[in-house]
């Protein structure tokens, strides 16, 4: 190295060691208690981040049975369960916890962790959540923690979507008036499903079921299933989305039940709306309206029923399921991960 550059290493060796003297003369001026406190505060945050990262959710003997249904009859909460092994409420699983907090591992591996603290939070808390719900709301497979809960939603709060309905009413009532024609023959029309109730009959025709396309009903529902696709909110790709036409006759009442969860709320819009229907969430009275939408969150204690005299016909409404406002894009990602028909 020629010598010229030996003055400029000199100075920068005195630079550095003059910099190293006056850091270790800052940390001998600072108070001994305090960098103690620092230094196990940092330690703490440590051990925290791997704490969690690594627990596994509380087994809780409870969460399963809630899926099982308490009577060998069928019924639980006054509202008969179907025991169908596709069904997510009603089926029972063993392990729930555990195999949510599996697919919430997956999740987090192909995309991130970030924005997942309140998922985590609930499935490692979720048989704690699900027990100590106060009995007027009690989502009985997934709660999500932290959610703003109220029985009944203003309709700002899905407010494109609930636009988009009511503009489509029409539509919705024509081809809900095609299918109905099937009815004038005894026999349950294809595609129609019939639901336990205490009095009365309860039909349904879905064209998503559980996250699932019902390929056959929705082709002669064309239009109406092309309008999901223009909701914004719509669950369509996890077991707690749905959309069907739900029909009672009159003299039907609904059992009080609860819905699977509250990351969700329900659209019910009005097709038909005889006197003497309502709709009772948490308590709290509602009638539909035609060509008007209903926003509630099922995983409230709720019922519904039909006094109105047969001549005035059946009521029917549009029901669908959207995102909660509250649950964030990230979240929604990660619980359509989680929660994916069939996984």
């Amino acid at each position: 190295m020629p010598l010229v550059w030996l003055p400029d290493w000199s100075c920068s060796l005195d630079g550095l060691r003059d910099f190293i003297a006056a850091g270790i003369q800052s940390f001998r001026d600072c108070d001994g208690g305090a960098l103690l406190a620092v230094g196990c505060l940092l330690l703490l945050f440590v051990w925290y981040c791997y704490h969690v990262g690594r627990e596994q959710p509380r087994a809780y003997p409870a969460v399963n049975a809630l899926m099982q249904g308490a009577e060998a009859n069928g019924v639980q909460n006054g509202f008969v369960y179907c025991h169908a092994p596709e069904c997510a409420r009603c089926s029972p699983h063993d392990g729930l916890n555990q195999k949510l907090y599996h697919n919430l591992q997956e999740y987090a591996k192909r995309y991130s962790w970030s924005g997942m603290g309140r998922i985590h939070k609930g499935i490692r808390e979720q048989g704690r959540y699900l027990n100590s719900r106060p009995s007027i709301q009690k989502p009985e497979v997934f709660f999500l923690p932290d959610l703003p809960t109220a029985p009944y939603f203003s309709r700002d709060a899905q407010k494109h979507d609930v636009e988009v309905l009511e503009r489509n009413f029409q539509t919705i009532l024509c081809e809900f008036e095609s299918l109905y024609k099937a009815f004038s023959n005894c026999s349950l029309p294809q595609g129609w499903k019939m639901n336990s109730t205490p009095s009365g009959e309860w039909f349904t025709f879905y064209l998503v079921n559980q996250g699932m396309c019902v390929p056959r009903n929705c082709r002669r529902c064309p239009r109406t299933y092309r309008l999901l696709g223009s909701l914004r909110t719509c669950i369509g790709n996890n077991v707690f989305g749905n959309a069907c036409i739900s029909v009672l006759s009159p003299g039907t009442v609904i059992a009080e039940h609860y819905g699977p969860t509250n990351i969700r709320i329900r659209c019910h819009l009005g097709l038909k709306t005889p006197s003497n229907c309502e709709l009772v969430v948490g308590g709290e009275p509602q009638c539909w309206a035609e060509g008007r939408c209903l926003l509630f969150d099922d995983s409230f204690l709720h019922t519904a029923f039909h006094e109105g005299p047969p001549e005035e016909g059946p009521r029917v409404v549009f029901m669908v399921d959207l995102w909660h406002p509250n649950v964030a894009a990230a979240e929604r990602q990660a619980l359509d991960f989680i929660f994916a028909p069939g996984r």
